[in-house]
């Protein structure tokens, strides 16, 4: 056997092919804004001197339902689960020194979505004198989320009936396919769907039904020529949830792509594959992040941020990555870079915008996809044989509950696997949460009162006459069929407040309060455990004269009423009388409901952080009327340290999201009657 001589090629060094030039990543955000205007500016020249690509508005309570920060319903909620901006000076604070003709901002605003978008108009208009309001206008960029349908279904921060509010969006569409092009007027929201407990299809079906709804608003409007309606189209945007279940996720986002595609192009006959083209931007799902072993949260956020990226044919245009520690309460700057770190590995370090799409030809993938796609037409049917979603959010709300509750149940059971929670529960001390106080962020307690001196001080200096005279310019365009974007402009810049613009529309408008969907859930079925709960309810009942009765409230501005609803769907199939009226009410209401139904508990669901405010408020109101003995439980994302301080001020028990089994709720509710009244 001869040697191989020492310049053989099989010596030399093969070269490496060069690698594929990287496509555009998707625009990067972090969902942010708490206390104050100024605190959040700080945050956001932080955030893009890391990186970021785009901002992300995160407005407070009283903001998104437009209020301002003295309305009394505002109280313990200024501040807290966002930023506020009662007027234009607030606006102009949030983004000093952010040149806004230059940035992608997304505003996560509904029920005052106009609102919102004329000051944040404005504020670029002052940035920069040089251009009139209409250079201006044509060169800002961005989203203003504007989905109202959802808000009655998932979120709760409506403001208007659902045909004003309809009204609204077409306004404003109109406005923006002509002043502000470049402008995402809506961004059609499925993400609370799923966080309400929507299924992959019903998520497809419900915000599909959605933009049919909204592009036959504006089609009726008449505001929009056929020759720009395809603009429309080519400017309405989704913001999508991704759960853990990345594959299948995979795949609802491809189905969405298809569907959208069929939608645009045989219902409103779309010609231009750009202006068909499916735009989202995601946030991952907060539902599945766990207060229980929260460090699991990461890898959690990780797979679910590969179900919208890894599908080039399908791949989010935005992404916002919740915090790790958002189960135990508000994440500090540290936490939301680590979040946006985890995107920019993904996107510079890994090699996944080299490639075309991984999936194309892959059988399983297009099996699940078609399977999507017909269970979801299938659901849009439905909802449009019911006249539409507008007409359908009583049964889509009853149906996400009844969702919902399934997937409770499949938790309880242990069907559903949640690591850490129901399954592999023992665990090492964690550094990340070894001081429980010092792993979240605490809300600013003097933003309340900043907040309130603002509004004082901005009415102290404004033309009142002025003010007067733009609100009513409002009312006219209201009870007429004017664009309302006009007006809503011109009180943006006599000074009007987002609350005083808010109570001019509900005065013509109306007020409203969407449904429940409690009394159409499926009952659970009744398994061992559920079968003792209803035996000691019944019983207990028996010794105190009647059926037990529990009333569920949820006070103040917070609309995350998943839990609450869960908490009576499970009451009311555990044999108890349930009182539950809904979101958005005053301590004094709740107060006063619980002494007219003659009520054995109450139970109050708050998850916006304004428990230590609100809840003593309602103990004090239960004292006033001679009622104190009436106990009272609370669930929230509420820490430890607060939680010690209710049980200090009275309230028999603190539930928080790692005590997820509602049956042994139910259970300890019994416990708690019977200890108040001496059994």
């Amino acid at each position: 056997m001869t040697d191989t001589p020492v310049d053989s090629p099989l010596d030399a060094p093969r070269a490496e092919a060069p690698r594929p030039a990287k496509d555009k990543p998707w625009v990067m955000r972090t969902y942010a804004g708490h206390s104050t205007a100024a605190a959040s500016n700080a945050l956001y020249r932080t955030n893009l001197a890391k990186g970021q690509t785009g901002l992300s508005v995160a407005f407070d309570l009283p903001t998104q339902t437009g209020y301002d920060p003295d309305s009394p319903l505002s109280r313990g909620e200024v501040g807290k689960v966002g930023v506020p901006v009662p007027h234009l000076g607030e606006m102009r604070r949030l983004f000093q020194d952010i040149p806004l003709t230059e940035m992608n901002t997304s505003m996560t605003i509904n029920a005052v979505a106009m609102w919102m978008l004329a000051m944040y108009q404005v504020v670029a208009e002052e940035q920069n004198p040089d251009l009139s309001p209409e250079e201006v206008a044509a060169q800002l960029a961005g989203t203003t989320q504007n989905d109202i349908i959802k808000e009655y279904l998932s979120r709760g921060t409506y403001a208007f009936p659902p045909e004003a509010s309809m009204r609204l969006i077409a306004d404003m569409i109109a406005y923006t396919v002509h002043q502000i092009p470049k402008w995402n007027p809506i961004n059609i929201c499925s993400y609370h769907l799923q966080e309400a407990g929507a299924t992959p299809t019903q998520e497809l079906a419900y915000a599909l039904s959605t933009a049919i709804a909204v592009l036959d608003e504006v089609k009726n409007a008449g505001q929009v020529s056929e020759d720009d309606f395809e603009q429309v189209v080519g400017r309405i945007s989704f913001f999508v949830n991704a759960g853990v279940r990345f594959i299948e996720e995979t795949c609802k986002m491809r189905a969405f792509v298809r569907l959208w595609d069929e939608i645009t192009r045989e219902r409103y006959g779309v010609t231009d594959p750009k202006m068909r083209r499916f735009r989202y931007g995601v946030q991952v799902n907060s539902l599945g992040l766990t207060e229980a072993q929260p460090e699991n949260n990461v890898q959690r956020i990780v797979l679910e941020m590969l179900g919208v990226t890894l599908s080039k044919n399908a791949r989010a245009r935005a992404v916002q990555l919740p915090a790790w520690n958002e189960a135990l309460g508000l994440p500090r700057p540290w936490d939301q870079q680590w979040s946006l770190r985890l995107q920019q590995v993904l996107a510079f370090e890994s090699d996944l915008l080299e490639y075309d799409d991984i999936f194309e030809g892959s059988h399983v993938i297009e099996a699940k996809v078609a399977e999507l796609v017909a269970g979801a037409k299938e659901e849009i049917d439905r909802v449009q044989a019911m006249g539409g979603a507008i007409s359908a959010v009583d049964y889509m709300k009853s149906q996400l509950v009844s969702s919902h509750a399934a997937r409770r149940a499949r938790i309880e059971t242990g069907e559903e696997k949640i690591v850490g929670v129901n399954a592999y529960e023992t665990t090492e001390p964690s550094p990340l949460t070894a001081d429980l106080d010092g792993a979240i962020m605490a809300a600013d307690p003097e933003a309340e009162k900043t907040a309130r001196a603002s509004v004082e001080a901005w009415k102290a200096q404004r033309d009142e006459a002025e003010v007067t005279e733009a609100l009513a310019a409002v009312t006219e365009a209201a009870r007429s069929e004017t664009n309302l974007m006009g007006p809503t402009l011109a009180a943006a810049r006599a000074g009007a407040t987002t609350g005083e613009w808010a109570a001019t529309l509900r005065e013509v408008f109306g007020e409203y309060r969407g449904p429940t969907g409690v009394s159409g859930a499926v009952v659970a079925e009744a398994g061992e455990e559920l079968r003792e709960v209803r035996e000691r309810v019944r019983s207990t009942g028996a010794e105190l004269g009647g059926r037990l009765r529990l009333l569920v409230g949820k006070p103040g501005l917070d609309g995350h009423s998943n839990g609450a609803e869960q908490v009576a769907v499970r009451a009311r199939d555990a044999g108890f009388e349930v009182v539950y009226q809904g979101i958005r009410l005053t301590p004094q209401q709740i107060v006063a409901a619980a002494v007219a139904e003659d009520v054995h508990c109450i139970g109050l669901s708050i998850l916006s952080g304004s428990h230590m405010e609100l809840v003593p408020d309602v103990l004090e109101g239960l004292a006033a009327a001679g009622v104190g003995d009436i106990p009272v439980i609370v669930g929230g994302i509420i820490p430890d340290s607060d939680g010690r301080k209710l049980r200090e001020l009275g309230v028999a028990a603190v539930y928080t999201p790692k005590d997820y089994g509602l049956t042994a709720i139910m259970g300890g509710i019994v416990d708690v009657i019977r200890a108040a009244n001496d059994l």
